[in-house]
C-alpha cells in the first residue's frame, strides 16, 4: 500500500479509501443491495490486511447502520490510532424540523450520534455531504470549527458542491480564524469530468486533497457493458447519474476496454490509474467482495503514458452537472 498526506495536513491516508455505503441494514435505507454485518466484516478486515487505513461512511448510509458496522469492525480488527475514519452530515436523519441540514443544531446533534454509532471519541474527517442553501455558511463553518476545538473531529472536509461555494466556505473560515476544509469528496471519473472545469484546478491551487466518490461510475467502468448486477437493477441513484448520458459514455468505456485488453489488466485498474494521474489523492472505492478490493489495489502499480491518457479522454463530451446540486 502507498500512503499520501491528506492535502496540506500531516495526516497519512492510504491511496485507496474503502467506501462504506455498501455496508448496512438494507431495510433501513433505499438500497436493498447493501451487505449485512456478517458479509461486511470480512471485507473491512481484508482492507486492513491490504494496508488500507482510510474508511469513509456517512450518518445517512442505511439509517446509521453503516457507521455501526464499520465502528464495530474497526474496533475489533485495528488500533484506533492507525485508522482514519471519515463520516458525513447533511441528509435527513429524522422527521420534523431540524432533522437535516447544516445548522448549528443539526451539526452538534449529528456529530454526537455518529460518534456513538461508530463507538469512538472522535472522527478523523468530518465532511458536509452537500451544500445547505437554507443555512448561512458562517453558521455552518463556526459550528464545524467548534466540534474540532471540542476534540470530536480532527479535520473537516466537503463534498459535491460548486467551486465557488467551496472557496466561499474556506474564505469565511479564514476570515474568522476558523478551521478550513482540507478535502473535497467530489463526483469524478472517466464518465463524468465536469469537475475539471473549476473544482480540480481550485483544489490543486489550494492544496486540497481530492478524494472522489464513484471512481468507477458505480461499477460501469469495471464490468462488461451489457452485464447487469443486483445493484444496477435496484440502485436508482446511480441510474439517475449515468443513464441519461450512457450513449456517450459507452465510447469512453470502449476505450477503457481496449486499453485493458492491450495491457492485460482489469478495466477497474485503468480507470483508477487515470484518476491517480489526474490528481486524486485517494479515490473512494465501494466494493461488495474482497476480490474487487484486491483488483482495486492493483491500480497502484499502473502508470499510464500520456498517449494512453489522451486515448481515454478523447471521446468525452460535456455532461449535465450531477452531484453539486
Amino acid at each position: 500500500m502507498e500512503y499520501v498526506k491528506l492535502g496540506s495536513t500531516g495526516l497519512d491516508i492510504s491511496r485507496l479509501c474503502l467506501g462504506c455505503m455498501s455496508f448496512g441494514v438494507a431495510e433501513r435505507w433505499t438500497h436493498p443491495w447493501v451487505l449485512d454485518e456478517e458479509k461486511s466484516r470480512p471485507i473491512i478486515k481484508k482492507a486492513l490486511d491490504l494496508g488500507i487505513n482510510f474508511f469513509d461512511t456517512a450518518n445517512i448510509y442505511s439509517g446509521g447502520t453503516s457507521e455501526e458496522i464499520v465502528g464495530r469492525a474497526l474496533k475489533d480488527y485495528a488500533s484506533r490510532d492507525e485508522v482514519v475514519i471519515a463520516t458525513k452530515v447533511f441528509f435527513r436523519m429524522h422527521k420534523g424540523p431540524n432533522g437535516a441540514g447544516l445548522s448549528r443544531k443539526a451539526i452538534m446533534s449529528e456529530i454526537d450520534k455518529s460518534l456513538q454509532r461508530l463507538g469512538t471519541d472522535y472522527v478523523d474527517l468530518y465532511q458536509i455531504h452537500r451544500w445547505d442553501y437554507q443555512t448561512p455558511i458562517e453558521e455552518t463553518m463556526e459550528a464545524l470549527h467548534d466540534v474540532v476545538k471540542a476534540g470530536k473531529v480532527r479535520y473537516i472536509g466537503a463534498s459535491a458542491m460548486y467551486a465557488w461555494q467551496f472557496l466561499k466556505a474556506n474564505h469565511v473560515a479564514e476570515k474568522n480564524g476558523w478551521t478550513k476544509f482540507v478535502s473535497m469528496q467530489n463526483h469524478y471519473n472517466l464518465f463524468y469530468r465536469e469537475e475539471e472545469r473549476e473544482m480540480m484546478p481550485l483544489c490543486k491551487e489550494e492544496k486540497i486533497a481530492v478524494i472522489p466518490y464513484s471512481p468507477l461510475a458505480a461499477g460501469r467502468l469495471a464490468r462488461d457493458w451489457q452485464e447487469s448486477t443486483y445493484r444496477y437493477e435496484t440502485d436508482q441513484a446511480q441510474r439517475s447519474k449515468y443513464d441519461a448520458m450512457a450513449h456517450a459514455d459507452r465510447l469512453v468505456w470502449e476505450r477503457v476496454t481496449d486499453l485493458s485488453e492491450k495491457r492485460g489488466i482489469p478495466r477497474a485498474q485503468i480507470a483508477l490509474a487515470w484518476l491517480f494521474q489526474k490528481g486524486a489523492a485517494s479515490p473512494i472505492i465501494g466494493v461488495t467482495s474482497a476480490a474487487q478490493l484486491e483488483e482495486g489495489i492493483g491500480s497502484l502499480s499502473v502508470t499510464l503514458t500520456s498517449e494512453e491518457m489522451a486515448f481515454l479522454e478523447e471521446p468525452y463530451v460535456p455532461h449535465p452537472v450531477v452531484g453539486a446540486l
